[in-house]
């Protein structure tokens, strides 16, 4: 990876990374549906030892950033690249934010353990892009997996 994210959006999240039908109504379940979109496309060794840093790393403080927006992310051995997954959700999943809103967006961050500034440059980059009325709204009314990567191509540039 280099300083943007947005070299290769489609490789970073891939459609087959999106998911525009409601997520589970809890946490825990929602964080495996977006996982198991990584792994079902080959980017991950060991569905275990991803689930558990993501897990682990919930309990460390919460991911639910506010605003609607909920961010699990680990760094893992189970994968060697970096992948995003979305989901969103009309009723809300409570990821526990701050501001005490349930998540309506959701976006799972997976990258190899090693991967300390891709992590970093990832989550800070989409965090920024998601503080903005106007990419949170398009990615709630996007019509398929092509209109959310275009929506982070842009907003994250």
């Amino acid at each position: 990876m280099t300083d943007t994210i947005t070299d290769d959006i489609d490789e970073l999240i891939p459609a087959s990374h999106i998911s525009l039908s409601e997520p589970p109504a809890e946490k825990a379940a929602c964080i495996e549906s977006l996982l198991d979109l990584v792994v079902e496309s080959g980017r991950v060794d060991d569905r275990q030892a991803a689930l558990d840093a993501l897990m682990e790393r919930e309990q460390e403080t919460t991911t639910g950033v506010g605003m609607g927006i909920g961010i699990p992310h680990a760094k893992t051995e189970a994968v060697d690249r970096p992948s995003l997954a979305f989901t969103r959700s009309e009723a809300g999943v409570d990821f526990g934010s701050m501001d005490g809103e349930p998540a309506t967006l959701v976006f799972l961050i997976l990258v190899p353990k090693e991967g300390g500034e891709d992590h970093l440059t990832i989550l800070s980059s989409l965090s920024r892009a998601l503080m903005h009325d106007d990419v949170r709204e398009r990615l709630q009314e996007a019509e398929d997996e092509s209109e959310v990567q275009d929506t982070l191509r842009e907003a994250i540039a």
